[in-house]
């Protein structure tokens, strides 16, 4: 089912490979949608890939430790919905992210939700890229 949904949202894809390309497309997206810069602080990127008319995004890269993470998720203004790949720590059960957004009453914060309905806010200023 899974491959499905990935298949039907590949058709006019934009693939970017190389960890250079991949880390300053990334950067790009994340300012587009007013995104801290520093949000997807992945290493390693092997390959993204972004489709336009969804706005799917998917990004490849590589950890020593845990092999190759896969992140994908649907992007619009000031949220990434729909994540897989990322988890967070709480109540020392690791849960998934499925949400990331800038709440439009708190332009300087951003919100984390989890598949349990969790949800944690912190300072977007944290997640800027160290320049």
């Amino acid at each position: 089912m899974a491959s499905q949904d990935i298949q039907s949202h590949r058709a006019g894809a934009e693939v970017i490979t190389g960890d250079a390309a991949c880390r300053k497309k990334s950067v790009e997206l994340l300012e587009e949608l007013g995104l801290p810069k520093g949000l997807l602080p992945m290493q390693d990127i092997q390959a993204g890939v972004r489709v336009q008319p969804t706005d799917r995004v998917h990004v490849a890269g590589a950890r020593e430790e845990e092999g190759r993470a896969h992140v994908t998720a649907f992007a619009e203004k000031g949220k990434l919905r729909k994540i897989t790949g990322v988890k967070t720590k709480e109540l020392m059960l690791w849960l998934s992210v499925v949400e990331v957004y800038i709440p439009e009453a708190s332009p300087d914060k951003i919100t984390f939700k989890t598949s349990t309905g969790l949800s944690n806010t912190f300072d977007a200023p944290a997640f800027a890229l160290g320049e």
